[in-house]
């Protein structure tokens, strides 16, 4: 037993250091914030307002509100860890012009231009407090609201939709729970145990039974399709749809087709009397170019 013992000290050692190293760094993974110089933050052409807000917690956060003239619908879009908002602004005007929407994108605390640092209770407060402050500015109720998340972003969303209600959740390459994807990438750390980060949207889609759309790449090698169509089943709601691409990666574009399948989902599922309430305020426009 010695000199097993002393054959296997090294390697137990090690592990723990790689544990102990992997835990400290565990905000870095889950949250590789962008450099903000990174972002186009004055895009050309794309009017937008200049939003500030806080959270429950008195952290300050920005983001772009982008109202649309006629608006059918106004969307709240949850972006991923690797991004911020002066990262989408081609996106941002894409999803308003294909939705007929008023869109309303901001970063998570720590990205961008927002203040604090992130994790799972401070990211989902502030998209609670971007749902509340897009209703705000529309004068229309939360649960009026298309909520609409990538990757991390997805779970960010879930979250919100448990707590606050939505017209309707659309989520892409969306994950089942955090841990899962991380066991998949790091299968022999205990990362169930010890994560602090777990974002259980198997748990929480549970609270939440509106309309959902989730589209996923076959060939995501980041969140493998298996955690999305995991989240998928777990859905209570009867209406509810699963968009699978062939040979689309995590961060691959979506195919066009994805948004005009996006737009005739939302319409089936829009609750009409709300649409005349999307531009009930004159926005105040900055225009970014």
């Amino acid at each position: 037993m010695t000199a097993t013992w002393r054959v296997l000290r090294p390697f137990l050692i090690a592990y723990l250091v790689v544990l102990l190293l992997m835990t400290f760094l565990e905000t870095w993974l889950v949250y590789p914030i962008p450099p903000i110089e990174r972002g186009d933050w004055q895009p050309q052409g794309l009017a937008f307002e200049d939003v500030w807000f806080e959270a429950d917690d008195g952290t300050k956060l920005h983001g772009w509100f982008v109202p649309h003239p006629q608006a059918k619908r106004a969307i709240v879009y949850f972006h991923g860890n690797g991004e911020s908002v002066g990262d989408n602004a081609d996106l941002v005007t894409y999803l308003s012009d294909a939705l007929e929407a008023s869109i309303f994108i901001f970063d998570y605390r720590g990205y961008g231009h927002s203040t604090g640092r992130p994790d799972e209770a401070g990211c989902i407060a502030d998209g609670l407090a971007a749902q509340r402050w897009l209703a705000d500015r529309l004068g229309i109720k939360p649960s009026e609201i298309v909520l609409m998340g990538s990757s991390l972003g997805s779970a960010v969303a879930v979250a919100v939709a448990a707590e606050q209600g939505a017209q309707a959740l659309v989520l892409k390459n969306a994950f089942s729970r955090m841990t899962d994807v991380a066991a998949y990438h790091y299968p022999w750390l205990p990362v169930r145990l010890v994560m602090r980060n777990r974002y259980d949207s198997l748990a929480r889609i549970g609270l939440y039974a509106g309309p959902v759309l989730q589209s996923h790449g076959t060939e995501d090698d980041i969140v493998p399709i298996e955690f999305g169509r995991r989240l998928f089943a777990a859905a209570p709601t009867k209406e509810k749809r699963f968009l699978e691409f062939a040979d689309i990666g995590h961060n691959d574009p979506a195919p066009l087709d994805y948004y005009r399948e996006l737009a005739a989902f939302l319409d089936r599922v829009s609750k009409h009397p709300s649409e005349s309430k999307a531009t009930a305020r004159e926005p105040s426009h900055h225009d970014g170019g």
